[in-house]
């Protein structure tokens, strides 16, 4: 089984679930994608900087920084930015606050973000894409360069397509459609991305 595949299965099993649902959007879903449980999972942290950095590669992205708002995007940059320095080519990584902070420097970008850095901003999963919107904004206001976003799951609700309609590209690891095909046993995972 590839890093790809287990990384599915981990999804499936630890972080999709079935029923009635309220989303962050305030729409209502048959599904929730609580990525958490296997973002923060010791597996799950080493197969997201696996696939996570061979997506930034098989896109031909070289990003000084990876990163996006927290806490969703945290575990996922953090483990790409691990993986990045095992394999010799470091892409360090940034945390986007939802509020700047009051004290200290103030500042809403955290991290290893310096002015000028060029960066993929993370999501985890994306619906309306609206969280990688407000990390993009966070950004640049602090002059950073945004290259592209880079979801672990996109429900494909049409937040890519409103990423992108803003100039972005977008690059998923999986489809919601995927863990779908997972839960009835009718396809394997194939996704390999635009």
């Amino acid at each position: 089984m590839t890093s790809r595949e287990r990384l599915l299965r981990l999804f499936v099993e630890r972080s999709f679930q079935e029923g009635d649902f309220v989303l962050a959007s305030g729409r209502k879903s048959r599904f929730y994608i609580d990525c958490r449980t296997t973002t923060m999972h010791a597996e799950g942290q080493v197969l997201l900087g696996e696939v996570g950095a061979d997506t930034l590669e098989g896109a031909g992205l070289e990003p000084d920084l990876i990163g996006g708002l927290t806490m969703g995007a945290d575990p996922i940059a953090y483990a790409i930015a691990g993986e990045t320095w095992r394999r010799g080519k470091p892409v360090h990584a940034f945390s986007v606050r939802k509020r700047p902070k009051r004290h200290g420097t103030g500042r809403r970008v955290e991290g290893c973000f310096e002015q000028g850095a060029r960066v993929v901003v993370v999501e985890d999963v994306i619906t309306t894409g609206g969280s990688a919107l407000q990390a993009c904004e966070a950004v640049r206001q602090e002059g950073g360069t945004v290259l592209a976003v880079l979801a672990a799951v996109d429900r494909l609700e049409g937040g890519r397509e409103t990423l992108e309609a803003e100039g972005l590209a977008v690059y998923t690891m999986f489809g919601v459609d995927e863990f779908q095909a997972f839960l009835t046993g009718s396809a394997k995972p194939t996704r390999t991305d635009d």
